[in-house]
């Protein structure tokens, strides 16, 4: 049995996973948020005050992690961690961690393990061009660096007062240069990605292109 990949990528803030978990519900397929992984480890390094910059203990945390998810939701060693993982110094950090060639290695095997025996939509910085390269489906979602900075504003200023959208905005531009000039496995379109512009546009519109594109349509 053939199982369906669908691959996202893009750049943070681009509406990648708000747009994956509408997809994964619609078509009730099980969506992989690899993003949220990096996170939950950049949290650990964070929570055990480990340097940002210690790739052997970050690694080393990376092999000793348990992380999975249950019902939309990720668990880091079997704690719940949705909000921890959104925080401010989490968003700052990520692409350090991300970035570390051993680590990403020890979470793209286990990304591809889950995508073996089911139907998946996962999202991240590099699913068409390493996690499923064969997937039926590659979409590279972008937007301005403007919509993106003002996405995150809103998702963050509601949890946290002290945040500033010029902060937010050279996070995002910071993050963007870390993401595609690393080493390991960067920030690309795939050859045989469709990009999908979401400057300006929906979550329920991108959504509905996306399915359109998955059924040929």
């Amino acid at each position: 049995m053939e199982y369906i990949q669908i691959a996202i990528d893009g750049p943070a803030g681009a509406g990648k996973s708000t747009i994956a978990k509408k997809i994964a519900k619609c078509l009730d397929i099980t969506y992989i948020d690899t993003g949220a992984m990096y996170r939950a480890l950049t949290y650990k390094v964070l929570v055990n005050n480990v340097d940002i910059y210690n790739e052997e203990e970050i690694i080393k945390l990376a092999r000793e992690s348990d992380i999975k998810f249950f019902q939309e939701n990720i668990y880091l060693d079997n704690q719940k961690v949705n909000e921890e993982i959104r925080s401010i110094e989490v968003n700052k950090n990520v692409s350090y961690v991300a970035k570390i060639r051993e680590v990403r290695l020890i979470l793209v095997n286990l990304q591809r393990k889950i995508a073996l025996d089911q139907d998946v939509i996962m999202d991240g910085r590099d699913i068409g061009t390493h996690v499923l390269p064969n997937a039926r489906l590659k979409i590279f979602l972008t937007a301005s660096v403007e919509e993106r900075a003002t996405r995150r504003y809103t998702e963050l200023k509601g949890k946290c007062n002290d945040i500033s959208f010029n902060e937010i905005k050279k996070d995002i531009i910071n993050r963007d240069k870390i993401d595609s000039e690393r080493k390991s496995a960067p920030l690309v379109k795939a050859e045989d990605a469709i990009v999908i512009d979401t400057t300006g546009l929906s979550i329920d519109d991108v959504v509905e292109k996306i399915i359109d594109l998955l059924r040929g349509e």
